[in-house]
């Protein structure tokens, strides 16, 4: 019995120090795409977690308690900013950690919205999400280069979060900028024979990664993903797929708009998606280069049978 105090103060000792070795800096994202780029950050050192489950929009999520929980109890989080997650406006005003809108970092390339000339004004006007004529583009994390400065961003905070492990993020950071070199000379030179193969897309995502790989769509089926678009545009759109001929048509997942066999019944087009979001991408150290050579994928494999 002497011995007991002893060994309870052992195990007490034992649990403490199994605890502290397996203490990580605790990581939120927003959206998957950003989750991918904190995990290969964090690799080694811990795995990231995301607010929107998948298949979720971005641009209309109703945060649930248990969201508003772990957004609040997270040491670091990050999110695009005010253009794409409205909802997390007010949310955020709550938070006391860290948050970083990355739109905002210095040195990020940022597109803007510019030519509507085919919408009417019924088609982008009463919803949350602005793809307005000179509204930010906040699709910017399919740009690679833009995906690099979030790299190192995540890097630098984890670092002053977590001193010990910061020569392991700086390491993954060295290598994720490796990668990301890579990736983009192998996309470029698939890519490459695909422009002005045309196609139209269902919501205006792609324009960061059509620009970095010479890509350009002919035409869009809806102002933003969750709006859908008037009659008349509609009927400018059919009228612009049958003067166009062989033609890809580009949904995103989970699920393909019926819209989309409605104006391509009949003509010579192929329906396909394209995935900006990462929704089947494992989360791990390759994951971002994953959602890139993906979509590359997705793009290659629908236009290359044009």
């Amino acid at each position: 019995m002497t011995l007991r105090p002893f060994a309870l103060l052992s195990a007490a000792c034992a649990l403490f120090l199994s605890l502290g070795a397996r203490a990580e800096v605790t990581v939120l994202t927003s959206i998957k795409p950003l989750q991918l780029i904190a995990a290969a950050v964090q690799d080694g050192a811990g795995t990231p977690d995301v607010l929107l489950p998948p298949g979720a929009s971005p641009h209309s999520y109703a945060l649930r308690p248990s969201d508003v929980r772990r957004l609040r109890e997270a040491q670091l989080f990050y999110w695009i900013g005010p253009d794409m997650e409205v909802f997390l406006d007010k949310p955020l005003q709550a938070r006391s950690a860290p948050s970083a809108a990355l739109q905002d970092l210095p040195g990020m390339h940022l597109r803007k919205f510019v030519d509507f000339s085919h919408m009417t004004q019924a088609d982008y006007e009463d919803h949350d999400h602005d793809h307005r004529p000179g509204s930010v583009d906040a699709h910017l994390w399919l740009l690679p280069a833009n995906a690099q400065l979030i790299a190192a961003r995540m890097a630098e905070d984890m670092a002053i979060a977590d001193p010990a492990n910061a020569s392991r993020y700086q390491a993954n950071l060295k290598a994720f900028d490796e990668r990301m070199e890579q990736l983009d000379a192998r996309l470029k030179q698939r890519l490459a024979p695909l422009a002005g193969k045309p196609y139209f897309v269902f919501h205006e995502a792609f324009d960061y990664f059509e620009e970095a790989y010479g890509l350009h769509h002919a035409g869009v089926f809806a102002v933003s993903a969750d709006v859908q678009p008037g009659a008349k545009h509609v009927a400018a759109m059919r009228a612009e797929l049958q003067k166009t001929g062989p033609a890809c048509i580009f949904s995103e997942p989970p699920i393909r708009p019926r819209l989309a066999d409605t104006l391509s019944a009949g003509l010579p087009v192929r329906l396909a998606e394209l995935d900006d979001l990462g929704v089947t991408v494992k989360v791990d150290a390759n994951g971002y280069e994953n959602l890139l050579g993906n979509l590359a994928g997705e793009f290659a494999g629908c236009l290359e049978k044009l």
